[in-house]
């Protein structure tokens, strides 16, 4: 028999193949859907009658990648396909249960109090989404519990999201005839002439990005007063399928709420009237009072800064990765020489073990994140005699060859304060035998509060990620590929040592600017199309570029030269910004 004649054309077979990672494969009807095929390992929606003890096989699938792409589990696989399950452990498919559950929400809602509306403000940390209604009082406790009642009988229901392709003036219309003025601003910028839209029951909402296939997946959550809203508690994915404590948030709240006060003074309450901003050319002024009111919030903060420094001469300055703690340091020094008081920038990164002392983490990698990756002791001891007044000699930390070395002789001057950056700020741990009220701590955070519209919102992690690709690509040479390779690291760190004491600080400073995403949007989509497809970074880089989309592009030249943006995109006037205190030459040698 030739070769040729091992190929031979031959009609389709009635069913399909798909392979998952584990060398298994499995073989269903062509066309189905990959939520059928993967539902032997999920578990799926629990059983009809079952109890609420219920629990699948976990963590719960709620998506898949299909040849390299992400897609909802009502997929159809028309041929042979490469599939790894999304689960609730992971940030993609902790997205998709997140929003299905706002969807649910929403429709909940509606069909409970039609004369009101909800908005979806801003995250929690310990799981879940702070929400405010208008047009109405707040919900009372009681309506708060029926709201509740009403989601977990419309799970019961085990209901599908349904999913509609429509031409995108049918969409506007839709929202026009609701009052939904935020979206219909949002669609007008749209450049595509279609949208996907849900629908669930009589509410149809357009949300950015994958479903859930049906009400009976979104079984964990519940709905807990707070301040004049309430909580939406969610899972966190290292623990899927349980709600964590909802703890005290006041300070964050607060400062959210001054966040939306500054957004409607700006006229800015969602991306689409931003976007209406920069086409009416009204985005100058945009700049220029949120910058102002950024150098205000410093200013406010340095007048208390000097009001305790007779009693509190260290300033910890805390936050999470991309946060402009760095800029946000210099402008708060600028106020405080303002006062007259010139403070002394301490690198408590100086103070880092020996390389072969750093603590490793679960997978035996150095964690450099750690507590016990400072030598907490000689920390301790430095600071107090330079609060005392006598002289020290640093360590400098030799980052090449990962040891400790003699670095310079100091000693402040009378009156001079010390002010301290890095990420265990307001970790009680980190001096512990200085007491609180001789410290000053301020938590740093791009809080962003500006979202697509009133049920889509805008991640403040995304905006930190790509002020982070930004400059890592300007002043470190990595690709976009390679920031967010590394961004879970850094984010399971922001998880373990800062987040969860960002209530201990004194005063919360918030660095986001509602302008920033058009110009972020400018730098960033040209490294994030550069991400090549099949790697898994592609599937966060493709989520990225759509989620800019919605923003219309905005050139950096209308920065400040003295933004907390500058230290992202470059080109800041207080790069070079130091002050020292009085110094002799260092020593020679290690510690």
């Amino acid at each position: 028999m030739s070769e040729s004649g091992k190929f031979v054309q031959v009609k389709p077979r009635p069913t399909v193949e798909i392979h998952l990672p584990d060398g298994k494969v499995l073989r269903g009807p062509r066309g189905a859907k990959v939520g059928d095929f993967l539902a032997a390992l999920n578990g799926g929606p629990p059983p009809e009658n079952s109890n609420s003890e219920y629990k699948p096989i976990s963590p719960p699938i709620v998506g898949a990648i299909i040849n390299g792409q992400l897609r909802e589990l009502t997929y159809p696989i028309q041929m042979e396909s490469r599939v790894e399950t999304v689960t609730m452990s992971e940030p993609d498919g902790m997205r998709i249960y997140r929003r299905s559950l706002t969807f649910l929400l929403e429709t909940a809602f509606e069909e409970l109090f039609p004369d009101g509306s909800i908005a979806i403000d801003h995250s929690v940390s310990s799981g879940g989404y702070y929400c405010q209604v208008t047009n109405r009082p707040p919900l009372s406790e009681d309506e708060i519990a029926k709201l509740e009642d009403r989601m977990r009988e419309i799970v019961h229901e085990d209901l599908p999201l349904s999913r509609y392709v429509v031409p995108l003036q049918e969409a506007i219309d839709y929202f026009q005839g609701k009052g939904l003025q935020d979206k219909v601003q949002l669609l007008a910028f749209r450049k595509k002439d279609y949208v996907t839209v849900y629908q669930l029951h009589d509410c149809r909402d357009y949300l950015h990005g994958y479903m859930v296939p049906s009400t009976g997946y979104l079984r964990w959550f519940a709905l807990a007063p707070t301040g004049h809203g309430f909580t939406l508690r969610f899972p966190r994915r290292h623990r899927p399928t349980e709600l964590l404590p909802l703890p005290d948030y006041p300070k964050l709240l607060a400062t959210f709420r001054l966040y939306g006060d500054w957004l409607r003074r700006l006229g800015i309450s969602s991306a689409g009237a931003l976007n209406d901003a920069i086409y009416s050319s009204r985005i100058r002024e945009v700049i220029l009072v949120s910058e102002a009111l950024h150098e205000q919030r410093v200013a406010d903060i340095a007048d208390e800064v000097a009001a305790k420094m007779d009693q509190a001469r260290l300033v910890f300055i805390a936050g999470p990765s991309a946060s402009g703690k760095t800029t946000f340091a210099k402008r708060l020094t600028i106020q405080l020489l303002a006062h007259g008081i010139s403070p002394f920038s301490f690198e408590m990164d100086n103070y880092f073990v020996n390389r072969s002392d750093t603590p490793r983490d679960e997978n035996g990698d150095f964690d450099f994140e750690s507590l016990n990756a400072l030598d907490l002791q000689q920390l301790t001891h430095d600071l107090k005699h330079l609060v005392a007044g006598r002289s020290i000699q640093m360590p400098r930390f030799n980052f090449v060859t990962g040891q400790r070395e003699l670095g310079q002789v100091v000693q402040l001057e009378p009156g001079q304060i010390i002010i301290l950056e890095g990420i265990h700020g307001l970790n009680p741990q980190l001096l512990p035998d200085i007491p609180p009220d001789q410290t000053f701590r301020i938590y740093v955070s791009a809080l962003t509060q500006l979202n697509l519209d009133r049920h889509n919102r805008v991640s403040t992690t995304d905006t930190r990620l790509l002020r982070r690709i930004i400059r890592d690509a300007r002043e470190r040479g990595y690709s976009a590929l390679q920031t967010i390779n590394r961004w879970e690291s850094v984010r399971r760190g922001e998880k373990r040592y800062i987040f969860p004491f960002q209530e201990n600080a004194d005063i919360m400073f918030n660095s986001a600017l509602a302008y920033e995403l058009p110009v972020l949007k400018s730098l960033a989509e040209p490294l994030l199309l550069q991400v090549p497809l099949g790697t898994p970074e592609f599937i966060e880089a493709k989520r990225l570029i759509a989620f800019l989309e919605w923003f219309l592009p905005l050139e950096d030249e209308l920065v400040p030269d003295n933004s907390i943006l500058r230290e992202f995109i470059g080109d800041s006037i207080l790069r070079e910004f130091h002050l020292w205190p009085k110094s002799r030459s260092p020593s020679k040698g290690f510690l």
